[in-house]
């Protein structure tokens, strides 16, 4: 398969190949991170390699019929510089340097040089130049696109404004409530949280999580009392 791999780039298969066996989504093959000449990589185990490409999943066939097969592809990928064979700088390392031998050994492990498709990097490129280039040519814009987008800069100040306004004003009755009350009371208690945008502002209210109940440090994230508990802790 590797015949011209002096004289000719790789074919549109073998490089068709080596996305399929590039994403993890599609072959399976989960690949580590490593650092080889200073460059981050991914590498993966030539084992790992063939047992992905010759297993069949959720009813789908595999992409090769034998092992035999799956390794002159892989071979493939090694003759056109697609990957290249490396050894780790000590057990379990993440180090790695290349390996004189580029030959295919199962127990071996291999680097990618093949970097996927570039066709996100190319138009997120292309995004960035076009973002660039509307922001100089800003006073040119028609009047109505700029009084536009000048109402939506003020908009979104204005919520970040009141996203800070509700901050302080959450800590300040948080500390004022530690001097009256054993636990303190937080105002829209998640709404700092990894929770969506409306459940950022539910519940209005929760008291503080007491100590030695396992809930944490005693932030917003131990509370999940709603209204109706609140109500009853206040009584």
């Amino acid at each position: 398969m590797s015949d011209n791999a002096g004289t000719e780039g790789p074919s549109k298969e073998l490089v068709s190949f080596a996305g399929y066996l590039y994403s993890p989504d599609k072959s399976g093959l989960r690949a580590r991170e490593g650092v080889l000449n200073g460059r981050r990589v991914q590498f993966f185990k030539g084992k790992s390699a063939i047992n992905a490409l010759v297993k069949a999943e959720d009813g789908k066939k595999a992409k090769v019929s034998c092992r035999e097969e799956a390794i002159e592809w892989v071979q493939d990928l090694l003759d056109f510089q697609l990957i290249v064979r490396c050894d780790r700088v000590g057990e379990g390392s993440k180090q790695l340097r290349v390996n004189p031998m580029q030959n295919f050994d199962e127990e071996a492990y291999y680097a990618w040089l093949y970097e996927g498709s570039q066709i996100m990097v190319i138009l997120g490129g292309i995004g960035v130049v076009a973002v660039v280039l509307a922001g100089v040519m800003f006073p040119l814009w028609p009047s109505v696109l700029r009084n536009g987008t000048w109402y939506l800069s003020m908009l979104a100040l204005g919520l970040l404004g009141l996203l800070f306004g509700i901050a302080i004003v959450r800590l300040i009755i948080y500390v004022i409530s530690l001097a009256v009350a054993p636990q303190g009371l937080w105002i829209f208690p998640n709404l700092f949280e990894d929770v969506g945008f409306i459940e950022s502002f539910i519940p209005l209210y929760g008291w503080d999580a007491p100590k030695g109940t396992g809930a944490g440090n005693g932030t917003a994230a131990a509370l999940s009392t709603d209204s109706g508990s609140d109500q009853k802790k206040t009584e």
